[in-house]
């Protein structure tokens, strides 16, 4: 049998592992959950004495620092999750011959494009946190680690902070509510991700294939705004506050968001033979867990 480590368990798609890992299409797999408080990553040290305890061939890091706005003043910190963790799990791979999927972001573009982004298309961060994830990605592409890097945006769920369970909150606390409009791409419910990320997993692991050091970029099909996006939640929710749509200026916050996230994803829908769940689909089954 063999074992997955998850890091940052205690996140959305962490969460969402957790839930799928009963099912009986990865009852092949072990899994090891750990966050902060049982394995820090950041540590060389720690992360020594917990493989020399556990054989691990696959890690799945979920673990991030996530918090966009407080990333501009608090670069050290963020620095230290979304690099240096990485560059000690690549470190750690190498030497028990482990494989890595990571999960990245859209923020490592800036988001000025008007095609969906490809992976190949040339990063260009334009906020901390992008440039930290931006970071983080080349540790795993500069080690000779076995990975597969996954780019994701927009991440909700129906564990931990998210822009779904804010929408919900403010829908049922206020009449009306602002939502910017000018900021395009397609939401993702880390229920979909988590059984993609196990997936490809299972495949590959069946097969006995490398992952073979690839970028896929994931999202749910079809493309909104965040005005779009909200007024779709308070429908759906049956709930009667008004969302009215703002332009990016009249909300201004720390950090630069990336205009436009839209992922070309047939990459990795051709490569796994994937089918990628409809955006409001998603939200649906996610807002039927949060009643």
């Amino acid at each position: 049998m063999k074992t997955i480590l998850v890091t940052g368990a205690y996140g959305q798609l962490g969460n969402e592992i957790k839930l799928l890992s009963g099912n009986e299409r990865f009852a092949q797999f072990e899994f090891l959950f750990t966050d902060i408080d049982t394995l820090d990553i950041t540590s060389r040290k720690y992360l020594e004495e917990y493989f020399s305890e556990h054989r691990i061939d696959y890690i799945i890091n979920c673990a991030a620092y996530t918090a966009v706005d407080k990333a501009e003043t608090d670069a050290s910190t963020a620095t230290l999750v979304n690099v240096t963790a990485v560059s000690n799990l690549a470190w750690i791979a190498e030497k028990y011959n482990t494989k890595i999927v990571h999960i990245s972001t859209d923020y490592v573009f800036d988001g000025n494009a008007h095609l969906p982004y490809k992976e190949n298309d040339i990063p260009n961060p334009a906020s901390v946190y992008g440039n930290t994830k931006y970071f983080g990605e080349q540790e795993l592409i500069h080690s000779s680690v076995d990975y597969t890097i996954i780019r994701t945006s927009w991440l909700y769920s129906s564990f931990g902070n998210n822009f779904v369970k804010t929408i919900l909150r403010i829908g049922r606390e206020r009449k009306s509510l602002n939502v910017v409009d000018d900021q395009v791409g397609s939401p993702t419910y880390a229920c979909d991700l988590a059984w993609t990320v196990l997936d490809i997993i299972c495949k590959t692991s069946a097969e006995n294939l490398d992952l073979n050091g690839e970028i896929y970029h994931y999202s749910n099909e079809g493309v909104c705004s965040w005005y779009d996006f909200a007024i779709e939640i308070v429908r759906m929710s049956g709930l009667s506050c008004r969302v009215n749509p703002i332009e990016t200026r009249d909300y201004p916050l720390p950090a630069k968001r990336p205009f436009y996230s839209l992922f070309n994803k047939s990459k990795i829908k051709s490569a796994f033979s994937l089918t990628i769940p409809y955006w409001k689909d998603s939200l649906e089954k996610c807002l039927e867990k949060l009643k």
